[in-house]
């Protein structure tokens, strides 16, 4: 590490130095607290998303692209949290809050790439609601298995190569001043904090990337939305707009909250009340919201909690 000016100057980085993730440290006596609530929360995304998957595989009353992407999806948010959760759960047992610049670059990397594929998925998922309420009679035929295997690879893969030149352009930075991150994780913001002269250019970067990846998805999400709303009030029967509405209402409570909290995070103002505030937000938006997911679709999809009652039925039987 050498001196240059009024902060140090990080050379070799990937493999002197480590950083340092601030985390939850500002509240000692609550380490405890947050380790339990957390660890809970982590298991309840875990269990409540693989019995979505289950049941999803097993039940024929669920065999339909709505519930092929639902099942992804719950796969993703499994993988999602794992990105941050397992790691801010050992940072707050053991209180050794260092972690390498490789490590740092890795989950910066797959926390990138599995958010980029959730803004996919629900597009894709917001798509599928489109050709089912507003073109019914053709919806088999073009929501077919090759499409939704092709549409569900796209989601997964086209954000790869985008954040393998990001987080290579991010990392190949040298850094300036302490070695501490105030976050949990290795989030874009802390991180570009860091780096050493103008970061301008990848300022621009990240804009364009969250226009390409959040904004146009969202956007796409919305403009389906204002088709099935349209379909549905044109429905001669109360019972037909009621079903209608069902069959979308939990998806479009999730598109909600994920948009809704991310927007929140990372685009605030600079001069927000809520400045200083960025790790609760972050918490809520990676873990907290996570969680209730799988809540909300057993909770407000009737064919779900139809088929999660049959499972369950049927595993205490065998039991028996």
């Amino acid at each position: 590490m050498k001196s240059t000016g009024q902060y140090p100057r990080w050379e070799n980085i990937s493999t002197e130095v480590d950083f340092i993730l601030l985390g939850f440290s500002d509240v000692p006596k609550l380490q405890g607290f947050l380790f339990g609530v957390i660890l809970i929360m982590y298991t309840t995304i875990l269990m409540g998303n693989s019995l979505i998957i289950i049941i999803t595989k097993v039940d024929a009353s669920l065999q339909s692209p709505m519930y092929f992407f639902l099942g992804n999806f719950s796969f993703l948010e499994m993988c999602y949290v794992s990105v941050t959760a397992p790691r801010l759960l050992s940072d707050l047992h053991k209180q050794n809050r260092s972690i390498s610049f490789l490590a740092c670059a890795v989950q910066m990397y797959f926390f990138l790439i599995l958010g980029a594929t959730e803004c996919f998925i629900l597009t894709v998922m917001a798509y599928d609601r489109y050709v089912a309420i507003c073109n019914p009679l053709l919806y088999h035929l073009i929501m077919n298995n090759r499409l939704c295997l092709q549409l569900a690879t796209a989601c997964w893969v086209s954000s790869i190569p985008v954040y393998t030149g990001f987080t290579y352009h991010v990392f190949s930075f040298s850094f300036c001043g302490s070695n501490q991150l105030n976050h949990f994780f290795c989030d874009v913001p802390p991180v570009v904090q860091r780096i050493c002269g103008d970061i301008f250019m990848t300022q621009v970067l990240i804009y364009i990337i969250a226009v390409l990846i959040v904004t146009v998805p969202f956007i796409l999400i919305l403009g389906s939305y204002v088709n099935i709303i349209s379909t549905i009030l044109k429905l001669p029967s109360a019972t037909g707009r009621a079903k209608a509405f069902s069959t979308c209402s939990s998806h479009l409570t999730i598109v909600i909250l994920f948009f809704g909290s991310g927007i929140l995070v990372y685009l605030k103002p600079v001069s927000s009340p809520y400045k200083g505030m960025e790790k609760i937000f972050s918490l809520i938006y990676t873990i907290v919201i996570p969680m209730f997911n799988p809540l909300i679709y057993c909770l407000r999809n009737k064919d779900v909690v139809a088929a999660l009652r049959k499972f369950l039925l049927k595993r205490n039987d065998s039991k028996t």
